[in-house]
């Protein structure tokens, strides 16, 4: 690894790493994502991923990694947290992992064709994150980072983000996963006008214990801590009883896609 910062020292640590004491719970209950995604990606990078240098930078428990080796793609998982890489080893022993961060990869230039950010981009600071992966990609190839939200469009699952808005200190709705192709041409870095967005939607039907352990594994409500976290869990259980009284939640999604494509 080339970078000299500790992994402790950086920028919101407390959060980023905050999912190695629930990395075994994240793995159950994170949703994975629609075949459409990997779709995506391809028409917006304008390659098939078989047989391409993925790195996916903030790989956690894996569950992007597998979907792009599934795809044929040469991946290499790149993970900071200790008890995340844990499992993703569990998962996937057969996947390379690197523990680094996206602001500085250690990877030689022009090595890779596609770089991955699922749920993770927001954990780094763009001003290094992104000349780092274009200096790691080869020419003509793509950055991708995308996000699992809260489908804004479905009446409960938009009622749930305001109620957790109110009642969690620092809680904002969908973070940068909108506005991520914005602050990548803020930059000002040389880029062609190639930046895409793409919004996908999907649901999954699961048992309403599993929704609830999906909200316990986010961030804010890890570093809140299990005591004050459990009666806002138990509000939105008498919340969602009322939407789905069988206890099973169509859990609806939106994943929010950006790719940017080398020169």
């Amino acid at each position: 690894m080339t970078d000299e910062t500790p992994l402790d020292a950086r920028p919101d640590s407390d959060f980023a790493l905050s999912f190695d004491g629930v990395a075994a719970q994240y793995a159950t209950a994170r949703p994975s994502y629609p075949p459409a995604l990997l779709d995506t990606v391809e028409d917006l990078a304008g390659t098939s991923l078989r047989g391409k240098r993925v790195l996916d930078v903030g790989a956690g428990t894996g569950i992007a990694t597998a979907l792009l080796r599934d795809r044929g793609a040469d991946v290499i998982a790149v993970e900071p947290g200790p008890g995340m890489g844990a499992q993703f080893r569990t998962a996937l022993p057969d996947v390379p992992l690197v523990r680094a961060y996206g602001d500085a990869l250690p990877f030689a230039d022009a090595t890779a064709d596609l770089i991955t950010y699922a749920q993770s981009w927001h954990w780094t600071d763009p001003a290094r994150s992104v000349p780092e992966a274009l200096r790691v990609l080869r020419p003509g190839g793509a950055l991708a980072l995308w996000w699992n939200v809260p489908d804004p469009d479905v009446e409960w699952s938009a009622a749930q983000e305001r109620r957790l808005q109110e009642r969690l200190p620092g809680y904002h709705r969908h973070g940068v996963s909108s506005d991520a192709a914005r602050i990548i041409t803020s930059l000002g870095l040389p880029l062609p006008p190639t930046t895409a967005f793409r919004r996908l939607h999907w649901t999954r039907r699961i048992p309403l214990d599993l929704h609830l352990a999906h909200l316990a594994s986010r961030s804010y409500f890890v570093v809140l801590g299990p005591e004050r976290s459990k009666p806002v869990l138990e509000d939105e259980r008498a919340h969602l009883l009322r939407h789905f009284p069988d206890g099973t939640v169509d859990d609806a999604y939106a994943v929010e896609l950006t790719v940017v494509r080398r020169p």
